[in-house]
């Protein structure tokens, strides 16, 4: 008598998980209902959200996280020592303008903020939607929202209303970006991010001094990563219109960073890009010159 059934009713199913039965609630009438996933021993609810009820959202991440992209720390920390980030070095206010000019401890200072600026919005992104999926869809909102919310940092510090539009080229802020997402993905991928920066980009850089490819390689080569688990996670629905915007939001990654480095890119080809010496740097020597 506990399990009476009507015409009108979905069906309930069970899932098992580790030997506990989990109930499953069915979507009816055309409505996606919460659905109830193991996860770790523990029960989580995922609940759907329709575009309707997510747009406002969107639209305020897009927003904030364009005016947060526009906030410069290059241009923070040169005036700070009385100095024009515009008039020193490549006129770049960014990362590798702010290393060669004022050091390598200075430069990492100015690295771990644009990182900041990149990740934050993103992680914070991610607590918020994590434990929703797009309404008829098993797309996590985070999955996308994360890195919609990197692309509206980038487009900031790339184009800076309050810098008219003159801005840097975005590489530390998409690195981060990158730092902060796949680390949401599993804790410890965190620390291989890490050594794959120091190691992997810091290296090719220390033994090419080629800043800008070795920057540009590792925005692809991270975007390739996380593009590989969307692939596998959404295998199952991969013409799915959000699984294909995840995809969209790593690619406007890429072409924004190597757009906004194509002047570096024709100097590189005719052999004419400035280097960056690590070793020079770590011994204090300083200026384009130098390099």
């Amino acid at each position: 008598m506990f399990s009476l059934l009507s015409a009108t009713s979905a069906p309930s199913s069970v899932i098992s998980s580790g030997g506990a039965s989990l109930p499953s609630v069915i979507s009816s009438g055309g409505a996606s209902l919460p659905s109830v996933i193991s996860s770790g021993g523990a029960a989580a609810v995922e609940k759907s959200l329709a575009f309707s009820q997510l747009w406002y959202w969107f639209l305020l991440m897009a927003v904030v996280c364009y005016f947060i992209g526009c906030f410069n720390f290059a241009v923070l920390i040169a005036r700070f020592k009385h100095k024009d980030v515009h008039k020193i070095g490549s006129g770049n206010p960014g990362t590798m303008n702010i290393s060669r000019e004022f050091g390598l401890k200075v430069g990492l200072l100015n690295f771990l903020l644009d990182a900041c600026k990149g990740g934050v919005p993103a992680i914070i992104s991610y607590f918020v939607f994590r434990n929703y999926v797009f309404a008829g869809t098993n797309v996590i909102i985070s999955d996308f929202t994360r890195y919609f919310c990197g692309v509206c940092v980038i487009i900031g510090h790339i184009w800076p209303v309050t810098m008219k539009f003159k801005g840097g080229k975005g590489i530390a802020s998409t690195l981060g970006l990158f730092w902060f997402c796949i680390s949401c993905e599993k804790w410890w991928y965190f620390f291989v991010m890490l050594a794959l920066l120091l190691f992997g980009i810091v290296g090719y850089i220390a033994y090419t001094e080629w800043g800008s490819m070795g920057s540009l390689l590792g925005v692809t080569g991270f975007s390739l990563w996380q593009g590989l688990m969307f692939f596998f996670r959404y295998e199952a629905e991969i013409a799915n219109g959000w699984v294909i915007a995840c995809f969209m939001m790593l690619f406007a990654l890429n072409v924004l960073t190597w757009f906004a480095h194509r002047k570096n890119l024709v100097r590189l080809f005719a052999g004419e890009e400035h280097r960056t010496s690590v070793r020079k740097l770590s011994h204090g020597k300083r200026g384009m010159k130098n390099m």
